[in-house]
C-alpha cells in the first residue's frame, strides 16, 4: 500500500479509514509520493480543523480531483504539508479545478497588502501601487498570500501521480510561477513606495526588469529572481525604493538578486535609461549580453520598462561579432563546470555534466549565433528556443525533440526536490540513499518497469537522460555543420554555408570559410573513410574547439588524415577510443611543432591511449628508447642511411615526449631528461656508424678512442625542445698510433658527426656545437685528454672553469669520457675553492651580459633565458655557488640545476625559501620556453605581450587559454622574486 510507518493502522484508524468503504481513499493515499508523510500531516490537519473534518473526510471520498491534489501536495512537501497544517481554512484552496487566473493572482497578492492603484498609472499601463500594510505586517500578508497560491499551484503540478488527472508541462508551471514572482514583487513594490514615500507623491519612475528563469518565463518552485532597476532619475529615492522592495521581497517570498546589473554588485542599483544603454554600448562583457537574453519587462513603471527592453534587446545579437566572443564564452563555461564540488558532480542537476545548464549554454549560444539574422530565434524560455532553433533547421528534427524531452525531465526531477521542503538545490540524492530515490520516482510519477522498481527506473533514466544531454550536446553544434556539408538528407532543413560559417565563427575558427572546407573534405571522403569521418567528428570539433587555435588544430587533422588516407587504423582508433581522439586533437589545437612531426611519425598515435598503468606516453622509458635508436642506427652501412633512422627514432620520441607535455603527463624535469636522453642517444649512434665506416674503408683499426663531453644543458640532463647540443670532443691515440695521424682522424670523425647530423632536414635541427672547446671557435674541434690537461692547468679562464661546472659524459668511449671528468674536476673544484679574482671576474662577466646579451627590442621581464629572474639568472647563480663551495660540500659536484639547488639547501648556503624561489623560477621559465617552441614550431626565447599567441602559449604551458593574463602575471611574479635572490647572491 505504499505504507511503511509502523503508526500508520493507528493513524488510519484515527481518521476512520480502516474500513471497506475507505478502500478507494487509502488506494489513492498510497499512490502518494510519500503515502506515510501525507498520511501523518491528515492526522494533523483533522486537529487543526476540528468540525470541518468531516467535510474533507465526505469530499476526499467522492472528489477524485481534490483527493489528487490533497494527497499529491502533502505527499510531496512537507513544507507545503506543514503550511497546510499552519493555516487550516487553506485546504479550501485546493477544492477549485482551475488554477487563479493572472489577474486574480494579482488581485490576491495586491489586496494582501492592501495595496490600491497610484491615480493614472494603470490606466498608462503601469503596474504602480501603494500599500496600506508596511512593516513585519506586510511581510506576514504577503508570505501568506504568496504561499497559498504555490499550494495550490504545487497541488495542480502533482495531482497526477495518484489520481487521473491532466497533466501540467514544465513550460505550464514555470510560466505560472513566474507570474505569481511578477505579482509577488508588484506587491512588494507598493509596499516600498509607502515605506520610502509615505503618502507623497512618489518622485521617480522606476521599472523592474525581470531576468534569468523569471525573464524566460520558466522560473523554478524555489529559486533566486534576478532583477534589474531602471529609474529616473537615478537618485536616493529610486535607490531606497529599490532596496525596500529587495528586503521586502526576499523576506515574504525568495532571493531577490540583483547582481546582473552594471558592474554587478559593486555598480549603482538604480540607473538611468541612458545610463543603462551607455554602459552596454562601452563597458559590458559577452556574459552580460548573453543575461539579456532574457531580460523582461516586469513591474513599476511598464512605459520605462518597455524602453529599456528596446534599447538593450538589439545588442543581444550583436554580441557574437565582439572579438571577445569566443573566448569569453569558454571561460564562462569552464567557470561553471569548475564551480561544482568534485564530489557532487554526478548528482548536480543543473551544473554537472549532461545537465541543464549544458541545454542553457548550448541554446543560448546558438540563439545569439543565428539570431543575428534570424528573428524567429528571439524567444526567451529555453524549450521554445530549442523549437525555434529546429523548425528553423539549426538543430536536427530528432535531436531537438530529444534534447527538449531531456531538458524538461531533469526540470522536473529539479521541482520534485525543490518543492520537497521549499529550499533552492539541484542535487539529486546520494546513491545509496533509497528512500530518497524511492520518494522523488513517486513525485516525479515514475512506476516500475518491467524487473525495475520505480526507483531503478529513475536511476536508469538519470543515466541515459544525462548521457544524452551530453551527447545531444556535441551534435546540437557539429552534427548540423556535417548536414550542410554533404546534403545527404535534402528534404530536411539543414544551415545554409552562411549559417554555418557564423556557428564555425562562434566556436572560435578565425576563417569559417576555410574551416567548411576542411570539414567538407573530411565528411565527403569517398566509402567507409567518409561514413566513419561523419560519425566522429561532432566529438572531434568540440575538441578542436576547446583549444586555443581551432582553425590550425582542423587544418593539422585534415592534413593527417590526408597523409594517413591508406592506413585504416587509423580513423578506426579515433572511433574506438574516446581517449586518443580527445588528446590528438588537443595536441593539434594546440601544437604546430608536434602537428609537423606526426605526419611523419604517425605510429605514436597509438600512445595516445591508456594502457593498464596509465597513459602509454608515460610507460616508456627514455633508455629504453635510447638502446632502440642506437641499435637500429648501427646496423645502416652509409652515413646519410644512418642519420635518417635516427632521426626518425629521435622524431617520434620528440613527438611522444611534447605530446604528454601538452596533454599535462609529464613534468619539466622528466621533459628534460628524456630530450636529453635522446640526444645523447643520437651522438652516440652516429659516432658509432662514422667510426664502423672509417674503420671499413681503412680496412684497420680506429687509431683512436673518442668520448663526447656534454655541456651546459645536455651536460645538465636539461635540454629543452630547442636547445643545441652543446659538447667537447676528446680522443685518446691508441700506443702504437701515430698521436698526430689519430688527432687528424678523431678531427674528421668528429666533423662527419657534425655535418651529418647538422644536414637540412625537415626534423627538427639537429646542431652539434663545439663553441665551448679550449680556444672557442679558434681551437681545434678536438684535443687529447692530455692536450686539455694542459691547456686548463696553463690557460682556462674563469668563464671556462664555469663552463666545466656541467661537463658530463654522453657519447663514445666510456671510460675515456670519465677519465676526463676525473681530470677536469681538480680544475671545476680546486681544494679551497676558486680564486677570489676568478670569483670578481664571473660576477663581472654576468653583469655584462645582463648589460649587453639581450636581443635588442627584448624585453627584459619576459625573456625566458636572458631576462629578469630567467634560465641564466638562475643557472649562473647555482654555478657560482658551486665555484665557491662544491671544494667543501661534495653533494655540489653536480651539473643538473634543479638537483644542484637541492643540495645548496641542504648545505644551508641559501635559505629554504630562497632555494624554493629559484627552482620555480627555473621551471617556470623552462616550462614557458618550452611552450614557446611548441607554439611556435622553432627555438623562441621571448614571451609575446597579451592576444591569441599568448593565450596559445599559455595553454600549451598547461593554463586554461581565459587564463593567459594569470600565466603571465605569475610568470612576472615568480622571477622577480628569484632575481632579488640572485641579486643576494651577487652581491649587487
Amino acid at each position: 500500500m505504499g505504507l511503511l510507518d509502523t503508526s500508520a493502522p493507528q493513524n488510519l484508524a484515527e481518521l476512520g479509514w480502516n474500513t471497506p468503504e475507505s478502500v478507494d481513499v487509502l488506494w489513492a493515499l498510497s499512490r502518494a509520493p510519500d503515502a506515510d508523510l501525507a498520511l501523518r500531516t491528515l492526522v494533523r490537519l483533522r486537529g487543526a480543523v476540528e468540525d470541518e473534518w468531516s467535510e474533507i473526510d465526505a469530499t476526499l471520498r467522492t472528489n477524485k480531483s481534490f483527493r489528487g491534489r490533497l494527497f499529491g501536495v502533502i505527499g510531496s512537501s512537507d513544507a507545503l504539508a506543514d503550511h497546510l497544517v499552519a493555516e487550516p481554512s487553506t485546504w479550501r484552496l485546493l477544492l477549485a479545478d482551475e488554477l487563479p487566473d493572472r489577474d486574480e493572482v494579482d488581485r490576491r497578492m495586491l489586496e494582501s497588502a492592501g495595496a490600491e492603484a497610484v491615480p493614472g498609472e494603470v490606466e498608462k499601463g503601469n503596474r504602480v501601487y501603494r500599500a496600506k500594510l508596511t512593516g513585519p505586517k506586510s511581510v506576514v500578508a504577503l508570505r501568506l498570500a504568496y504561499r497559498n497560491l504555490i499550494l495550490q499551484l504545487a497541488a495542480h503540478d502533482v495531482a497526477s501521480t495518484v489520481e487521473d488527472e491532466p497533466v501540467m508541462w514544465l513550460p505550464e508551471v514555470g510560466a505560472y510561477l513566474s507570474d505569481l514572482a511578477d505579482a509577488a514583487l508588484t506587491a512588494a513594490l507598493a509596499v516600498a513606495f509607502t515605506e520610502v514615500c509615505g503618502d507623497d507623491p512618489i518622485p521617480v519612475r522606476i521599472a523592474v526588469i525581470a531576468m534569468g528563469k523569471c525573464g524566460a518565463r520558466e522560473l523554478n518552485y524555489v529559486s533566486d529572481v534576478d532583477v534589474i532597476f531602471v529609474s529616473d532619475p537615478a537618485d536616493g529615492v529610486a535607490s531606497r525604493i529599490a532596496g525596500e522592495m529587495m528586503r521586502i521581497g526576499s523576506l515574504a517570498f525568495f532571493e531577490v538578486d540583483a547582481a546582473l546589473r552594471p558592474e554587478g554588485k559593486s555598480g549603482a542599483l538604480t540607473r538611468t535609461l541612458d545610463s543603462h544603454v551607455a554602459y552596454y554600448e562601452r563597458w559590458a562583457k559577452t556574459w552580460e549580453f548573453q543575461a539579456l537574453l532574457k531580460s523582461r519587462a516586469m513591474t513599476g513603471d511598464m512605459e520605462l520598462a518597455n524602453e529599456y527592453i528596446a534599447a538593450v534587446k538589439p545588442m543581444v545579437w550583436k554580441a557574437a561579432e565582439r572579438p571577445d566572443f569566443v573566448p569569453e564564452v569558454q571561460k564562462m563555461r569552464r567557470r561553471v563546470e569548475s564551480l561544482v564540488p568534485e564530489g557532487e558532480r554526478d548528482r548536480n542537476l543543473k551544473l554537472g555534466q549532461g545537465s541543464l545548464r549544458d541545454v542553457e549554454f548550448a541554446v543560448q549560444l546558438l540563439q545569439m549565433v543565428h539570431g543575428r539574422v534570424d528573428e524567429e530565434l528571439r524567444v526567451m524560455p529555453t524549450v521554445d528556443a530549442l523549437a525555434a532553433l529546429t523548425a528553423g533547421g539549426y538543430v536536427g528534427r530528432d535531436d531537438g525533440a530529444n534534447l527538449s524531452a531531456s531538458y524538461q525531465f531533469l526540470r522536473l526531477l529539479e521541482h520534485r526536490l525543490q518543492l520537497q521542503r521549499m529550499k533552492r538545490t539541484h542535487l539529486l540524492p546520494k546513491p545509496d540513499d533509497t528512500e530518497g530515490l524511492r520518494w522523488l520516482a513517486r513525485a516525479a510519477h515514475i512506476r516500475r518497469e518491467g524487473e525495475l522498481d520505480a526507483t531503478g527506473v529513475l536511476r536508469e533514466q538519470i543515466r541515459h537522460q544525462t548521457l544524452r544531454v551530453r551527447r545531444l550536446h556535441q551534435k546540437l553544434f557539429y552534427r548540423p555543420l556535417l548536414e550542410a556539408v554533404t546534403r545527404f538528407k535534402p528534404d530536411e532543413l539543414t544551415l545554409s554555408d552562411e549559417s554555418a560559417e557564423r556557428r564555425l565563427a562562434a566556436l572560435g575558427y578565425a576563417m569559417p570559410d576555410r574551416a567548411l572546407s576542411h570539414i567538407r573534405a573530411l565528411s565527403n571522403a569517398p566509402g567507409r573513410r567518409g561514413q566513419i569521418q561523419l560519425l566522429i567528428l561532432p566529438q572531434l570539433l568540440e575538441h578542436i574547439g576547446d583549444t586555443p587555435d581551432p582553425d590550425a588544430g582542423l587544418l593539422n587533422y585534415r592534413r593527417l588524415c590526408e597523409a594517413l588516407e591508406d592506413k585504416d587504423w587509423f580513423l578506426r582508433l579515433l572511433r574506438d577510443d574516446g581517449v586518443v581522439a580527445e588528446r590528438l586533437m588537443k595536441v593539434l589545437g594546440t601544437s604546430e611543432f608536434i602537428a609537423n612531426m606526426l605526419m611523419r611519425s604517425p605510429e605514436v598515435i597509438h600512445q595516445y591511449s591508456d594502457g593498464p598503468d596509465g597513459p602509454k606516453l608515460c610507460a616508456i622509458r627514455p633508455e629504453d628508447v635510447a638502446k632502440g635508436l642506437i641499435a637500429s642506427t648501427v646496423r645502416q652501412e652509409d652515413m646519410k642511411r644512418a642519420v635518417a633512422v635516427a632521426r626518425s627514432h629521435r622524431r617520434a620520441e620528440l613527438v611522444r615526449v611534447a605530446s604528454a607535455d601538452v596533454l599535462g603527463l609529464m613534468d619539466v624535469p622528466t621533459v628534460c631528461k628524456a630530450l636529453s636522453s635522446v640526444w645523447a642517444a643520437v651522438l652516440n649512434a652516429a659516432l658509432t656508424v662514422a667510426i664502423n665506416i672509417s674503420e671499413r674503408d681503412r680496412g684497420k683499426p680506429a687509431p683512436a678512442r673518442i668520448a663526447v663531453i656534454g655541456m651546459g644543458r645536455l651536460g645538465g640532463g636539461e635540454l629543452g625542445y630547442g636547445s643545441d647540443a652543446d659538447v667537447l670532443f676528446v680522443c685518446q691515440p691508441d700506443r702504437e698510433a701515430d698521436e698526430s695521424e689519430a688527432v687528424r682522424w678523431s678531427q674528421t670523425i668528429a666533423e662527419t658527426v657534425r655535418s651529418a647530423l647538422g644536414s637540412p632536414s625537415a626534423d627538427p635541427p639537429l646542431e652539434v656545437d663545439t663553441g665551448l672547446r679550449p680556444e672557442g671557435r679558434n681551437g681545434p674541434v678536438v684535443r687529447t685528454l692530455a692536450a686539455y690537461s694542459a691547456y686548463y692547468a696553463q690557460w682556462a679562464q674563469p668563464w671556462e672553469v664555469q663552463a666545466l661546472l656541467r661537463a658530463h659524459q654522453v657519447a663514445g668511449d666510456e671510460a675515456l669520457g670519465i677519465d676526463f671528468l676525473h681530470m677536469i674536476d681538480h680544475v671545476r673544484y680546486p681544494v679551497g675553492g676558486v680564486s677570489n679574482e676568478a670569483v670578481k671576474e664571473i660576477r663581472r662577466i654576468k653583469a655584462r651580459v645582463d648589460a649587453e646579451r639581450l636581443p635588442r627590442g627584448a624585453d627584459p621581464a619576459t625573456h625566458t633565458k636572458l631576462g629578469r629572474g630567467g634560465l641564466a639568472d638562475i643557472e649562473w647563480t647555482v654555478q657560482l655557488l658551486q665555484l665557491r663551495y662544491a671544494h667543501r660540500y661534495r653533494s655540489l659536484h653536480n651539473t643538473s640545476t634543479l638537483e644542484s639547488l637541492d643540495a645548496i639547501g641542504a648545505a644551508e648556503l641559501l635559505s629554504e625559501n630562497d632555494v624554493a624561489l629559484l627552482k620555480n623560477a627555473w621551471i617556470t621559465a623552462t616550462k614557458a620556453r618550452n611552450a614557446l617552441v611548441l607554439v611556435r614550431g622553432k627555438p623562441v626565447d621571448q614571451l609575446p605581450g597579451p592576444g591569441k599567441q599568448l593565450r596559445q602559449i599559455a595553454y600549451a604551458a598547461g593554463w586554461p587559454e581565459d587564463q593567459a593574463a594569470d600565466f603571465l602575471e605569475n610568470y612576472l611574479r615568480v622571477t622577480r622574486r628569484a632575481k632579488a635572490v640572485v641579486l643576494k647572491v651577487f652581491g649587487a
